[in-house]
């Protein structure tokens, strides 16, 4: 096999491999919101907004929350799509909104696309 077959072939593999494992990669797990989570390390997400700072069975997603939403503390969607191949969306209510003004972290599920959805934990930055 020459050099440019070689390349083709292997560029090929890569091509199909990565789409493959975005979507065997994620999990199919079931489990409900859970309450919010006492952070002693966590931050003031009125002067810093919040992160995502766990997704479950994560393959790229990622999620931002500025500080000017949590001051507004009305209930908004958010993608998580980051670098993944595919959406997924959370709603973070008003009283979850209210958590994070007192800096501490909550845990919301995402929805269910491509099959799965995800436990996506937000924490003060």
């Amino acid at each position: 096999m020459n050099r440019k077959t070689f390349i083709k072939k292997a560029a090929g593999t890569v091509l199909v491999a990565v789409p493959a494992y975005s979507l065997i990669g994620c999990s199919n797990d079931d489990s409900t919101d859970v309450a919010p989570i006492e952070d002693p390390t966590a931050t003031d997400c009125l002067a810093n907004g919040a992160n995502a700072t766990a997704i479950s069975s994560n393959h790229g997603h990622t999620l931002t929350v500025s500080k000017a939403d949590i001051d507004a503390g009305t209930e908004k969607s958010y993608s998580i799509q980051g670098s993944s191949g595919h959406n997924h969306t959370i709603v973070v209510t008003a009283a979850n909104f209210t958590t994070l003004k007192s800096s501490k972290t909550i845990q919301i599920e995402s929805s269910r696309d491509s099959s799965h959805r995800h436990d996506v934990t937000v924490s003060c930055a």
